[in-house]
């Protein structure tokens, strides 16, 4: 029976790491060992995760009957929503950011259509967006202001950056009119979050959809305790229930999670 118990603790643990990014150290490692694509993506980890949660929870129905299984889905339920809500409050983030960095590229534009030299109009940019503070440093300090765009590109949502350091950088080495490129930088990042925009506001109606039908398994077990039925005690007190309860949870988590892919990668298009 230790040795069984044992066993059961071991695969939740591992049902439960599997949920959960890996650390810096260990990414880094990875990425050396695997291409980049094979990367640690959060939907990759549902199906082994799950799997490790049914072994599991196969092994702690046979210790302790449904107590040790029950404990076991509200951890993964716990991880997952966590992970749900963390997902929406990072896309929130992007999207500010987005706004952001179209409000600094036409901010810079119109300073330098103004007459002011391209430090000081770096300078006035923080102010509309502090995150920017880095990039006016390295334009006090003579460093390459190209390269710190590019490196603040890489948040997620600030990839317009991106093509704002290509026209700094090209103008820089040919002399052109910093404004003039910018100018048009500017532009399209313009026509660029526009674009995105729309597409939000169309995904907007699937997305609702999707989170409406993941509540609907709840307000059916709601109904059903109202019309004098107890489907609660099936759930939580029998294995098939809770096998269930468990595979349920985990088919939610997994389509909540391919919806906010599929809306991620209309948007990046």
């Amino acid at each position: 029976m230790p040795v069984t118990a044992l066993a059961a603790a071991a695969g939740a643990a591992a049902a439960v790491w599997l949920l959960l990014p890996p650390s810096r150290r260990s990414a880094a490692a990875w990425s050396v060992r695997v291409a980049p694509s094979s990367r640690w993506s959060p939907g990759r980890s549902v199906v082994p995760a799950g799997l490790g949660a049914v072994a599991a929870g196969g092994m702690a129905v046979m210790v302790h009957g449904t107590t040790l299984l029950l404990g076991l889905i509200a951890v993964g339920g716990f991880v997952g929503a966590e992970r749900i809500v963390r997902r929406g409050r990072d896309r929130r983030a992007a999207h500010q950011r987005a706004d952001s960095v179209l409000e600094v590229c036409e901010a810079l534009a119109a300073e330098l259509r103004a007459g002011q030299p391209p430090l000081q109009a770096l300078r006035r940019c923080v102010e509309v967006w502090p995150a920017l503070e880095p990039v006016a440093v390295a334009a006090e300090l003579g460093a390459d202001v190209p390269r710190a765009l590019r490196r603040l590109a890489a948040l997620p949502g600030a990839s317009g950056l991106a093509e704002l350091a290509s026209a700094w950088q090209v103008s820089e080495r040919s002399g052109a009119t910093m404004a003039v490129a910018l100018g048009s930088v500017a532009d399209s990042a313009r026509r660029n979050r526009a674009a995105q925009h729309l597409v939000l506001s169309e995904l907007a109606s699937a997305q609702a959809t999707a989170r409406l039908l993941a509540a609907l398994p709840a307000m059916v077990l709601v109904m059903g305790s109202g019309l004098g039925s107890d489907p609660w005690a099936f759930l939580l007190t029998t294995p098939i229930g809770l096998t269930c309860l468990g595979s349920g949870l985990l088919l939610t988590y997994g389509g909540l999670t391919w919806i906010d892919k599929i809306a991620m990668a209309a948007v990046e298009r």
